[in-house]
């Protein structure tokens, strides 16, 4: 299967980049700079609470108040995975105006991608999951966290730093500016593997304190009426220690067994979690892909 759309547009694609926790569009910027040099249109998104629209505790700037950051609210609690789906959404729109439209999203962005998936089958030529959660066969992403595959997955080395309590505040607040060892060990061995220090700190700096906690625990598998119609892609990181290959593994099966007559297009790169995403082997997928 090559292509989800009813007539063929022949016109180049664009690939539309969405984000995982915690983050921001700036995830994409070393692999849109790569595709762009190679001629390929894409934009990535930054969801709500995100990017421009972050929001910065006053307690999480120098000199910090700890106390302070545990209890100081965030708009982000009240946002929800409609308002994800609708930012994506409209820039599918936007980008589809120009041609076809590629869809991809990086860890807890599949989530976006599934829902989108969902909502405009007929939009998309293609979804992309990154390292990405998949839902199929168990509810949401907290159901796969305690599923044999994510075993060994370290996430709960951030789950211990985190610096307030997801169910008082409504968001997943990390403070990632801290001076304690445990945050830097934390993000070095469960997100950025063999990264130098040096390329840990700016991750560190790249990361933003807060995100709705609602996600987890949200609806998130694809439908195969709709979604499962859509041709999609699985990259693995085979170096991840987040999200387990063996869980990325059982996100591919689910996803085939659903949809047998439209398997997906499984590609592997040996990176951590966080890749960079201007990878090598990672760009030279995303060429492919935007090349059919």
């Amino acid at each position: 299967m090559t292509s989800n759309l009813t007539t063929a547009d022949r016109r180049p694609p664009t690939l539309v980049l969405v984000h995982g926790t915690n983050s921001s569009s700036a995830w994409a910027s070393g692999l849109m700079r790569e595709l762009t040099l190679r001629g390929h249109r894409s934009v990535a998104v930054d969801l709500p609470g995100h990017g421009d629209e972050a929001f910065y505790p006053r307690a999480y700037q120098a000199p910090q108040d700890l106390k302070a950051l545990a209890t100081e609210p965030s708009p982000l609690a009240k946002i929800t995975i409609d308002d994800y789906v609708d930012r994506v959404v409209d820039v599918v729109h936007r980008a589809r105006r120009h041609g076809p439209v590629i869809l991809a999203g990086a860890s807890q962005g599949g989530v976006s991608v599934s829902m989108v998936g969902n909502a405009i089958p007929d939009l998309l030529e293609r979804v992309v999951y990154v390292a990405a959660y998949c839902c199929v066969d168990l509810p949401n992403m907290a159901a796969y966290l305690t599923a044999p595959e994510n075993a060994d997955s370290l996430l709960p080395l951030i789950e211990a730093v985190k610096a307030a309590d997801p169910a008082i505040l409504g968001v997943n607040r990390v403070n990632w500016r801290s001076a304690d060892p445990a945050v830097f060990h934390a993000v070095k061995e469960c997100l950025a593997g063999d990264f130098t220090d040096e390329a840990v700190g700016r991750l560190l700096n790249m990361l933003e304190p807060d995100e709705t906690a609602a996600i987890p625990v949200t609806e998130a598998r694809g439908e195969a009426a709709t979604w499962g119609r859509i041709p999609r892609t699985y990259v693995r990181f085979t170096l991840d220690r987040l999200i387990p290959p063996a869980l990325q593994d059982r996100f591919i099966n689910e996803a085939d067994r659903l949809t047998p007559g439209n398997p997906t297009d499984v590609r592997s790169v040996a990176a951590p979690h966080v890749g960079p995403f201007d990878h090598p082997d990672l760009v030279d997928v995303f060429t492919d892909l935007l090349s059919r």
